[in-house]
């Protein structure tokens, strides 16, 4: 079993979440600590200047109170909301934190996935540790 677990989410479907979660709670240790992420993709310079200039402080805030609610509804012990590309910065994360598996959702490839590739599909390949992934 595994003592320090990471559920990258996304919002894109709370029931995907609770899939997750289910899955790294089975998978856990007795005692073993469970993080929800969310990663803030970076938005390019020529699209900042169009935003409000609150519009970042106001998604952030909004981000951090879903993964607070989250987090209490599924039984995680923390969560972490990061700013970067996805893939990488999971990754990042994963190894400073010394995480041992990472459980996360996934969608049928589309054309778009083929091309550049998907989260998932890069955390898969590049992860050091366990990486479960539902779909």
């Amino acid at each position: 079993m595994y003592k320090n677990i990471m559920v990258p989410i996304s919002f894109d479907d709370e029931a995907r979440i609770a899939a997750a979660m289910k899955v790294a709670t089975l998978l856990a240790t007795e005692g073993g600590d469970i993080t929800l992420m969310h990663v803030i993709e970076e938005i390019p310079v020529y699209v900042i200047n169009y935003l409000p200039k609150d519009y970042m402080t106001g998604s952030r805030l909004a981000i951090e109170a879903d993964l607070v609610r989250l987090a209490a509804a599924y039984g995680a012990t923390g969560h972490e909301l990061v700013e970067g590309h996805s893939g990488r910065t999971i990754l990042e994360w994963a190894e400073q934190q010394a995480v041992d598996l990472i459980v996360m959702g996934s969608h049928r490839p589309g054309m778009q996935d083929l091309l550049i590739g998907s989260t998932a599909t890069h955390v898969v390949r590049h992860a050091a540790c366990a990486v479960h992934v539902l779909r």
